[in-house]
C-alpha cells in the first residue's frame, strides 16, 4: 500500500525539491525519504517557522520514478536539471549535481551544495549521498510562496506537529490530506504556481556544516 511522507521545509529555493522544467525532483537532502519512498508514495513538504509558514503546503509530489544519481545525471530528459551557475535563477538551482565514477569517487557539480568556488563540499556530499536515489514526480503540486494553509482538522487528525525529520502515514490514514489537495487544486497540477519563498537567494551556497547559506 502507498504511503504518505510529511516533513517541514526549512529552505525553499527551488533546489530541494526542484519543481522546474515540468518535473518535480528530490535529488538532494532528505536521504531518509529518498532511501525508502517507493513509486506511488506521496511526499508533502509543509512550511514551518523558518519560512514563517507553519501548516502551509509548499509542495506535494507523487513519486513516478526512482533513479540512481548516475541514471539521473546521464539522462537526456533531465539535462536541464543540471545547474548553470551563470544562468537564470531556475538554472542556477539545478539539482542534477552528482555522478559516481567507477572508482567510487564522486563528482559534485558547481551548485547550491558545492563550495562557493565550485569545489566539492564534502559535508553536503556525504549527507546527500547517504541515499543513492533521486525521486522524480510527474504528478506534483508546487505552491512555493503561495502555499495554501492545510485545514487544521486534517493536521490534527494526523497528529502532525512542526518537528524535525519526517513522518510516514499509510495512504488510508492520510487520505483526507490527499483528497483535500487533489479536489481543491486541480488547476495547479504540474505547474509552478509561485516563486519559491527564498528565490531571491538563488545564487547562494548552503553548507550542512554551518546550516547556513552563504
Amino acid at each position: 500500500m502507498a504511503r504518505v511522507y510529511i516533513y517541514v521545509v526549512d529552505r525553499d529555493l527551488g533546489f530541494a525539491p526542484n519543481p522546474f522544467h515540468g518535473v518535480c525532483t528530490l535529488a538532494t537532502c532528505k536521504p531518509g525519504i529518498r532511501s525508502t519512498a517507493k513509486i506511488g508514495d506521496w511526499i508533502f513538504g509543509v512550511g514551518g517557522r523558518t519560512l514563517k509558514a507553519p501548516g502551509q503546503l509548499v509542495y506535494a509530489m507523487k513519486v513516478s520514478q526512482k533513479l540512481t544519481f548516475n541514471e539521473y545525471w546521464l539522462s537526456e530528459e533531465f539535462k536541464d536539471k543540471r545547474p548553470v551557475r551563470n544562468g537564470s535563477k531556475k538554472m542556477m538551482l539545478g539539482d542534477n549535481i552528482y555522478f559516481q565514477n567507477t572508482d567510487n569517487s564522486w563528482l559534485q557539480a558547481h551548485s547550491h551544495h558545492s563550495l562557493e568556488d565550485g569545489g566539492i563540499n564534502l559535508y553536503n556530499l556525504n549527507r546527500d549521498t547517504k541515499s543513492k536515489n533521486v525521486l522524480v514526480s510527474k504528478h506534483f503540486y508546487y505552491f512555493g510562496s503561495s502555499a495554501p494553509e492545510i485545514p487544521s482538522y486534517i493536521l490534527s487528525d494526523l497528529g502532525y506537529k512542526n518537528n524535525q525529520g519526517h513522518r510516514i502515514f499509510s495512504l488510508d490514514k492520510a487520505s483526507r490530506l490527499v483528497d483535500w489537495l487533489e479536489h481543491n487544486f486541480t488547476d495547479c497540477l504540474n505547474i509552478v504556481l509561485s516563486d519559491p519563498f527564498n528565490f531571491d537567494k538563488s545564487a547562494a551556497h548552503y553548507s550542512v556544516k554551518t546550516n547556513r547559506m552563504m
